[in-house]
């Protein structure tokens, strides 16, 4: 934006600092000059018929005070300079920060020292800004090299049946069209579950009140032939609950949540538990699936777009496009909630959503 230039902020201060302190020392003599007139003595009557005392002094007192007028501004430029100066030393220091900022450079931190004031705040906050945006931005570029790298995988298959079919004539067409179906199918997957994933993130959806228990037994209704494939007991527990959002989004949610617990469990004879329940003004999800052990520091990071997690064991060839529970934990966050994943200690994962509830 064009704007007209102007003082700077500095010089605007330093100017008010002198004139303050021009006025008060004006005032000042004003009061002393009056004090000076109403107390010395009034002897004889001169030629203009001002006493000597008090014409002697008036001369003496106007030059004075004019000399005092010219130090107090000198000295109220000089020091007003300095101490704007001072004062605006962070607001310098901050916005130095911001135009690394602006320039792509988001490593650099203020890092303000001194007692916790304004400017110590402003510099912090500004600080955490920051970090989390550099943060951001670095998770946008993994995610965004991920995604390449994902969309690229079916891309370069595809390719490379089309090269063989067209190289070899005796190739069974069949067949041929068999994997490429497959190759697609999952292209198509994982399109979609990046699309939804952008509109989750995104929280452009109508809010209302919705029964969750009622979502999640339609989610188990849907993955019970998946179970039962597995021979996984899929169980669902608990009451109604009514948190505040989009009923599809919740149903993506739940549908994750159990298809990632039935697909990564034991190979026969594990089990899935989904319990609802309402807890102060809060609706709670818990998800929780019998498995193979899961170390504390593999967790934390399931929620990680791509990140299948290597530790986990799959009873089939079912990969995915490892954007469950990325896109759960988005749709969580768009809601307002709480994610939380915790390793069972005979092995398996716990799930636990927390979502606002509805008002009474």
């Amino acid at each position: 934006m064009d704007r007209r230039p102007g003082f700077s902020a500095r010089l605007k201060l330093t100017i008010s600092y002198a004139g303050v302190v021009l006025v008060t020392g004006a005032v000042l003599l004003a009061v002393a000059w009056m004090y000076l007139l109403r107390y010395v003595p009034d002897n004889e009557q001169g030629l203009l018929g001002i006493s000597p005392n008090r014409y002697l002094l008036s001369r003496i007192f106007g030059y004075a005070a004019i000399t005092a007028l010219a130090v107090l501004l000198v000295v109220g430029l000089l020091g007003g300079w300095v101490l704007a100066g001072r004062m605006l030393a962070p607001l310098t220091r901050i916005a130095d920060a911001a135009r690394l900022a602006s320039d792509g450079y988001l490593a650099h931190r203020i890092r303000l020292d001194g007692p916790q004031d304004e400017f110590r705040e402003l510099a912090d906050v500004f600080d955490t800004m920051l970090e989390q945006l550099e943060s951001h931005v670095a998770e946008q570029q993994r995610f965004a090299a991920n995604a390449s790298h994902e969309l690229r995988t079916p891309l370069a298959i595809s390719q490379a049946l089309l090269h063989v079919a067209r190289n070899d004539p005796t190739l069974d067409h069949g067949e041929l069209i068999e994997r490429l179906h497959t190759v697609n199918t999952r292209a198509i997957d994982l399109t979609e579950a990046l699309l939804l994933l952008s509109r989750s993130d995104r929280g452009n959806f109508t809010s209302e009140p919705v029964d969750l228990s009622l979502i999640v037994e339609e989610a188990a209704e849907t993955l019970l032939p998946l179970a039962e494939k597995r021979g996984i007991t899929l169980e669902v527990t608990g009451g109604p609950t009514h948190p505040v959002g989009s009923a599809a989004l919740l149903l993506r949610m739940v549908t994750n949540l159990v298809q990632n617990a039935i697909v990564h469990n034991l190979p026969a004879g594990g089990t899935v538990t989904v319990h609802t329940e309402s807890q102060y003004d809060a609706s709670v999800l818990r998800v929780e699936n019998t498995g193979h052990p899961l170390s504390a520091e593999l967790v934390p990071t399931l929620t990680e777009p791509f990140q299948r997690g290597t530790e986990r064991v799959r009873t089939d060839d079912h990969a995915g496009v490892g954007l469950g529970l990325a896109i759960v934990h988005s749709i969580v966050r768009a809601h307002e909630g709480t994610l939380d994943l915790a390793p069972r200690p005979a092995g398996g994962l716990l799930v636990t959503i927390r979502l606002p509830g509805a008002p009474r």
